[in-house]
């Protein structure tokens, strides 16, 4: 069984959304903390950035969060993280926040989480990152995002191998179950990444 110490999670900062996406962030916090696993992310304050956060610090976990600098002038990021990291620019936000992490999760999210796992999908996809990447489809958020893969495998605009790049889950007490059951990235992923 892997080892499991840490994962990335992306999801929105959107205060908006339905309580069901809410409800699950808090669940996969309470997951996180309860199986010792921290949790670092982009360090926001509000929508489901704060729900976990929150969850995970109250069921006493350890939560990492990176923000660039304009966001923290803003005052977007949470103030009672167990670590926190301000830096330069979002690109680089993004790099730390797969540095040495076990996996990456994705629940729902708008544009921003949307390319932050298009990005980890394809960085796995060139070899740059081997970790298990795991999408919480809650509801079925990411039913036509995923119909979306299915579609470029089909077309051979990606290989087929390319569809064991990420494991979809329906619930948060699945995770991570599903980051430790995940298979083993090939060993040599830039060989099919062009067609």
């Amino acid at each position: 069984m892997m080892s499991l110490k840490s994962v990335c999670v992306y999801c929105a900062s959107s205060s908006k959304v339905d309580p069901k996406f809410f409800d699950a962030a808090q669940r996969l916090g309470k997951e996180l903390a309860r199986h010792q696993v921290k949790c670092v992310y982009g360090a926001g304050n509000q929508g489901l950035m704060g729900k976990l956060a929150d969850a995970v610090l109250s069921h006493g976990g350890e939560v990492l969060g990176i923000i660039p600098q304009f966001m923290y002038d803003e005052g977007w990021n949470h103030t009672g993280l167990t670590e926190l990291y301000i830096v330069e620019s979002m690109h680089i936000r993004k790099q730390m926040m797969v540095e040495n992490v076990d996996a990456a999760i994705a629940l729902p999210g708008g544009c921003g989480t949307l390319e932050e796992l298009l990005e980890i999908i394809t960085w796995k996809q060139l070899g740059l990152f081997s970790k298990p990447i795991v999408i919480l489809n809650t509801d079925g958020y990411y039913d036509h995002l995923i119909a979306m893969l299915d579609r470029a495998v089909e077309e051979n605009f990606m290989h087929e191998k390319h569809s064991s790049i990420w494991t979809i889950v329906n619930t948060p007490e699945e995770v991570v179950e599903a980051i430790r059951a995940a298979e083993t990235w090939i060993n040599n992923p830039r060989s099919i990444a062009a067609l």
